[in-house]
């Protein structure tokens, strides 16, 4: 399968997939960024991406970020088949949960990228849950 990209930088790299095992894409920040203490900021990725329908790509931190005193607040970005305009540059939200400044420098790999089938559904409402309950959250049994 292809995934159309368009660079807003074309002095970046490419995206690319580090090994043959590897299931997601680093991105490249596309700005020097700092982000103050206990700030959030959006660190453009560089990629306006046209996401096929039936797919949707999320967003994840690397796993060297938060050894930086960043991490991405939400956990993951979900990024819609829709979101593919010419103003619809990929950003990574992070979140500064240091006491000091963090700069992210222009080129420097924070993010990743996974394309991951999706499937809409129809909601249909039910009156009465037919199950029986697991005994609340974060309960197995």
């Amino acid at each position: 399968m292809q995934l159309p990209i368009t660079r807003i930088d074309k002095t970046l790299p490419l995206p690319k997939y580090e090994t043959s095992g590897s299931v997601a894409f680093d991105l490249y920040v596309r700005e020097t960024t700092t982000v103050r203490p206990n700030e959030l900021a959006l660190l453009p990725a560089n990629l306006i991406v046209q996401i096929p329908s039936g797919f949707t790509l999320i967003l994840a931190a690397r796993s060297s970020t938060p050894k930086k005193g960043l991490s991405v607040p939400h956990g993951i970005g979900i990024i819609d088949q829709d979101f593919r305009g010419p103003n619809d540059e990929l950003k990574i939200q992070v979140m500064n949960w240091t006491d000091r400044p963090i700069t992210v420098e222009r080129g420097e790999r924070i993010a990743q990228a996974l394309i991951v089938p999706v499937a809409q559904v129809e909601l249909v409402e039910h009156e009465v849950v037919v199950t029986t309950s697991r005994s609340g959250f974060g309960s197995t049994g």
